[in-house]
């Protein structure tokens, strides 16, 4: 298997007529929640099948959990091999913002062992302007044969970043944007802050202007100072909800920082128990 982290637009269209390919369209948007199958219907990427954040990226939110738990491991697998993925399957996914649901499909797959995976840089933006192919047939392939290999350590759970916390060695990195990090406002859970000791690396740090990732090394500097002197591997990256900080990870991935984890629960989950600490301010 190949690891991949992002793929261009110009190689994608030509890797189009590899019959292996499985596309992935993540397009949503988390105050309209249908927007995302809509615009799929309109048009989307040739072959692209349709993943939604709610319904497949992601399990129900129960009254413990964050709003965008993970499903079952064997849920997962169920769904990718409906999908008609392989394990030889090499896989890319692309939305039409800043990368952020698709970066949740990449790394749902990592977790799952499938390393062929990356995310359209650029996404639908850069692939309209390039004037490349669209089309509005939904897409279906017959069941493949994927099998998934649990890489549990990938993740961390609430419990493992409270016991973590204070330790010099661990790195919490927090993908939200600073106003929410720094707890001066909280649009969408009851509790405004951060972890204590979590360091805020907004995930749209690492795009430029045109919603593309910055090179390898200007990740790698802006990763480095956050990190301030913490092996990658020992990075625990969060959000609100498990969904941007999926976005830290491809672009550390991308920036040849690896074995950082995801606490999928974030800031949703953590927020939930008042015997949880809170902090807010600039202050990790």
């Amino acid at each position: 298997m190949t690891t991949r982290t992002l793929i261009q637009a110009e190689e994608l269209a030509r890797r189009l007529i590899d019959p292996r390919l499985r596309i992935f369209d993540c397009r949503f948007d988390l105050a309209r929640p249908d927007y995302g199958r809509g615009r799929y219907d309109d048009e989307h990427l040739p072959g692209a099948i349709y993943a939604d954040l709610n319904r497949d990226l992601a399990a129900p939110a129960t009254a413990v959990s964050g709003r965008h738990p993970l499903p079952a491991a064997s849920e997962f697998e169920a769904r990718l091999r409906a999908w008609g993925v392989n394990d030889d399957s090499p896989v890319v996914a692309y939305d039409d913002g800043n990368a952020m649901y698709a970066s949740r499909l990449w790394w749902m797959l990592r977790w799952l062992g499938h390393d062929d995976v990356a995310v359209l840089d650029g996404g639908l933006r850069r692939w309209e302007q390039l004037g490349l192919p669209l089309e509005d047939e939904v897409c279906a392939h017959a069941p493949g044969n994927f099998v998934a290999r649990l890489r549990a350590d990938c993740a961390v759970d609430a419990a493992a970043v409270l016991a973590r916390l204070g330790d010099p060695t661990v790195r919490i990195l927090d993908a939200r944007a600073p106003e929410r990090y720094r707890g001066e406002v909280e649009p969408i859970d009851a509790v405004a802050g951060h972890v204590p000791g979590a360091r805020n690396h907004p995930f749209t740090t690492s795009l430029d202007a045109g919603g593309r990732f910055r090179p390898a090394h200007e990740l790698r500097a802006a990763f480095s100072a956050s990190l301030a002197g913490v092996p990658a591997e020992r990075a625990i990256a969060m959000c609100g909800s498990g969904v941007t900080a999926c976005h830290l990870l491809l672009a550390l991935e991308h920036a040849g920082l690896h074995g950082a984890r995801l606490y999928p629960g974030s800031w949703s989950e953590w927020s939930r128990d008042p015997a949880r600490p809170v902090r807010k301010g600039d202050a990790p």
